[in-house]
């Protein structure tokens, strides 16, 4: 009798053991494929403060991860490298708009591969003959390619530079495209630059696009909105800030 008692209380003892565990909350987080490297230390930072909650990382274009959530990805946060998408997101109210928040700033560059000969310093450059390819993100479901339209169009270049676009699906491509030195020049934001170190070289700063904020916010059917809503906060703490400046974020 005693043998099937202890064996009864082991038993129980390791179903509340497994209870305890099984309770984690599990967030999945969709950001922009230029947050990667910055979301991939965030996610570090924020479960070891938080040592219950498993975080997945998904990253792509910010429209592609939009669509993803609209067809019922379970999703709990959302991270979008514009302010276009974000508000679709809202108007299709796949978010909780009392959750949104502006995290990070970034900013829009022109990158020539590290050993380019090509003598260019700003967007005229692009209408001579040494650059016959310029990779951009595409600019229907990239939101570092509409910065790059915009910017284009405002310097009366988007038409007469057509012919020489190789687009991109994610700003992670583009990057590579001029890394691997695929193309003679690129557009990506200043922090894909930075990331990837010598491989490519800055000659020009874009303008006239929309500032390139970044919103984050919780998804409606997220199923562990609290710990979804700590993960936003998160990134507007010191700590968090401090690692999106580390990878060349600014303060919105």
């Amino acid at each position: 009798m005693r043998f099937y008692l202890r064996v009864l209380c082991l038993g129980l003892l390791m179903l509340a053991c497994t209870a305890g565990t099984g309770f984690a909350a599990k967030l999945t987080v969709s950001a922009a494929a230029s947050l990667t490297n910055a979301f991939t230390e965030v996610k570090e930072a924020f479960v070891k403060k938080n040592p219950a909650v498993e975080v997945t990382t998904n990253f792509a274009a910010s429209n592609p991860l939009l669509k993803q959530i609209e067809e019922g990805a379970p999703v709990d946060v959302f991270a979008s490298a514009d302010q276009a998408t974000m508000n679709q997101a809202a108007e299709k109210k796949l978010i909780d708009a009392a959750t949104r928040v502006n995290f990070a700033l970034n900013g829009v560059v022109l990158i020539v591969p590290s050993d380019s000969k090509v003598a260019i310093s700003d967007l005229n450059g692009l209408k001579g003959d040494a650059i016959k390819k310029l990779g951009i993100g595409n600019p229907g479901s990239v939101p570092a390619g509409r910065y790059a339209k915009d910017a284009l169009t405002a310097a009366g270049l988007w038409e007469g530079l057509q012919s020489k676009f190789i687009q991109g699906e994610s700003v992670r491509q583009v990057l590579d495209y001029v890394s691997r030195g695929e193309v003679e020049a690129g557009i990506v934001y200043a922090t894909d630059a930075k990331q990837a170190g010598d491989k490519v070289k800055v000659v020009y700063t874009l303008s006239g696009h929309q500032p390139v904020l970044y919103p984050a916010a919780v998804i409606k059917s997220s199923a562990s909105p609290k710990e979804a809503k700590a993960f936003v906060d998160f990134l507007l703490s010191p700590e968090g800030s401090a690692i999106l400046a580390k990878y060349g974020f600014a303060k919105p």
